[in-house]
């Protein structure tokens, strides 16, 4: 049985919270250079102290968003009630248009600062190309297990292959400005090629 939280405990998920939306927002508005520690504890009503309670710097903070973001999104869905390849188009398209949502600014900044390895200190900031590669895993994995796809399914092939798709197309999207849109593009994407790579692996019921 899990324990109960504290007020205390709630009061710091509560003041994290409000640091990450204020981030959220003055990030997408004006970038992260152009973002100060200061402004962000402002908006909360917090201080600057505060801030490092809760994270080493601030590119930290744009990690931290985009680790509960697509946490989230896999929650979401490996519980939707659907056929296999329902399940995984489903996922590939949130992914993308969370993340289109969310805006172009705060997009950048996670890609700029997780290509460059001198601004990747936290454990998690190392492993968020594995954690998005064994999410897409768990997807296919789970597909495996109840008897949507076969026994001899390439799970680790099929998966790196999806992120790099995935990740291509946000680079792109990236590079072009917010030209398209992100999300339009995975469907394009899942409606014209995804069944001829999954296909040959779904077992017909």
């Amino acid at each position: 049985m899990a324990k109960k939280m504290t007020n205390r405990q709630i009061a710091a998920l509560e003041t994290r919270r409000k640091l990450l939306e204020a981030a959220k927002k003055l990030i997408c508005e004006k970038g992260l250079v152009n973002t100060s520690i200061e402004e962000i504890t402002k908006a909360c009503g917090v201080s600057n102290g505060t801030f490092y309670t809760y994270f080493k710097r601030k590119e930290d903070v744009v990690f931290a968003l985009s680790q509960e973001m697509y946490q989230g999104i896999y929650e979401e869905a490996q519980a939707y009630d659907s056929s296999f390849l329902e399940r995984l188009v489903f996922y590939m398209v949130n992914f993308s248009g969370h993340i289109e949502r969310d805006g172009l600014k705060l997009c950048q900044e996670w890609v700029r600062n997780t290509v460059d390895p001198d601004l990747v200190e936290a454990p998690y900031n190392e492993d968020k190309l594995r954690m998005d590669i064994d999410s897409m895993k768990g997807m296919i994995e789970r597909g495996v297990e109840q008897g949507e796809l076969t026994a001899d399914t390439p799970v680790d092939a099929l998966a790196n292959a999806l992120v790099d798709v995935i990740y291509g197309e946000m680079l792109c999207w990236d590079m072009s400005g917010g030209a398209y849109s992100f999300e339009e593009r995975t469907k394009e994407f899942c409606r014209l090629f995804l069944p001829t790579m999954i296909c040959p692996y779904i077992i017909e019921k």
